[in-house]
C-alpha cells in the first residue's frame, strides 16, 4: 500500500506525537522542534533527492522521514532517534506501508542524531542534511537575550538561512547571515562543528560536496 506524505501530515496520532514531543523539549529548554522544524526538514529532504535525480517516491519517503524524525522526543531526548524509529515503525506498519519502505524511513529516523548518525541510505543522508541545516531565529523560544544560552545565541543570531545547490549540483550550500554582535562565528562552530561534519559526510554519500557560507565567507 502506498502511504502518502499527505496522509502522514494529516494523521492525528502522528500530530499528537509531534505536539507532545515539542512540549517535552520546551519544558527542557530546547529550541522549537514543532511543525515549523519538521515541515522545513521534510521539504528540504524532498528537495535534495528531487534535485539529485532520485525517484519521486524516494523523495516522498525522505519527506515522510523528515516530518516524523523527532517524534522520539516524546519518550526522552536521550536516544530520541532510536525511540523515534521504533514509534515510526509502529505507526507506518499500522497505516499499511510496505515493509521495504518502512525500513528506509526508520533507518533514516534512527540515523539522524549526530551522536549516532550515519548516512546509511539516500533518505538518511537527505534527512541529516535537512535537519542539521535548520538554523533560524524563529526557533528560539526564550525572548530574554540576557538569559540566552549558547544554543539560543547561535539560532537567534541567524538573520538569514538558506540551503541550496550550486550551479551544476556539484555542492549543497548552507548560506547563513549571522549578527556577530549576538553570536561570534566561533560560538557557531562550538555548537555546530559536529553537525557540519556530519552534513559533509551525508553530502559525500549523495555524491556532492557540502559547503558552509557565513556572512559571505566560505568556512567549510
Amino acid at each position: 500500500m502506498i502511504v502518502t506524505f499527505n496522509e502522514i501530515k494529516h494523521n492525528q496520532t502522528i500530530r499528537c506525537y509531534i505536539d507532545e514531543a515539542d512540549r517535552s523539549l520546551k519544558a527542557l529548554g530546547y529550541t522549537e522542534h514543532s511543525y515549523a522544524h519538521v515541515t522545513r526538514a521534510a521539504n528540504t529532504a524532498e528537495m535534495i533527492l528531487n534535485t539529485l535525480g532520485y525517484s519521486k517516491r524516494e523523495a516522498e519517503l525522505a519527506k515522510i522521514a523528515g516530518y516524523m524524525h523527532d517524534i522520539g522526543n516524546v519518550v526522552n531526548r536521550i536516544d530520541h532517534a532510536q525511540s523515534g524509529a521504533v514509534l515510526a515503525f509502529r505507526l507506518l506498519d499500522k497505516l499499511g506501508m510496505e515493509p521495504n519502505e518502512i525500513a528506509l524511513v526508520i533507518s533514516a529516523i534512527g540515523n539522524h542524531d549526530e551522536g549516532t548518525a550515519s548516512p546509511v541510505n539516500p533518505i538518511a543522508a537527505a534527512l541529516i542534511l535537512a535537519d542539521k541545516t535548520d538554523v533560524r531565529r524563529s526557533r528560539v523560544r526564550n525572548q530574554d537575550l540576557k538569559t540566552f544560552d549558547i544554543h539560543d545565541r547561535v539560532n537567534y543570531a541567524a538573520e538569514k538561512s538558506d540551503i541550496y545547490f550550486s550551479e551544476g549540483n556539484k555542492a549543497i550550500i548552507l548560506d547563513l547571515t549571522i549578527d556577530t554582535s549576538i553570536c561570534p562565528v566561533m560560538d557557531y562552530f562550538e555548537i555546530f562543528l559536529n553537525r557540519m561534519l556530519l552534513s559533509r559526510k551525508a553530502a559525500e554519500y549523495l555524491g556532492v560536496n557540502f559547503e558552509l557560507l557565513i556572512n559571505g565567507q566560505r568556512l567549510l
